[in-house]
């Protein structure tokens, strides 16, 4: 799902249907951020691994 959205395979609705499923599904609050506007380009597999590993700081 995730290359799908990076390499925009779909009409927008499709895609912002697949960014809504992604993030209700890992526990990373700005997922899209991870796809989008990450300060390092990732592959889609390195996002996967980004947004399951995301663990809140807690207080």
């Amino acid at each position: 799902m995730v290359r799908k959205i990076m390499k925009v395979e779909g009409n927008e609705e499709e895609i912002d249907s697949m960014i809504e499923l992604l993030k209700y599904s890992v526990p990373h609050p700005e997922v899209s951020d991870l796809i989008y506007w990450n300060e390092h380009e990732l592959t889609a597999e390195q996002v996967v691994e980004q947004a399951l590993s995301y663990k809140p700081i807690q207080l």
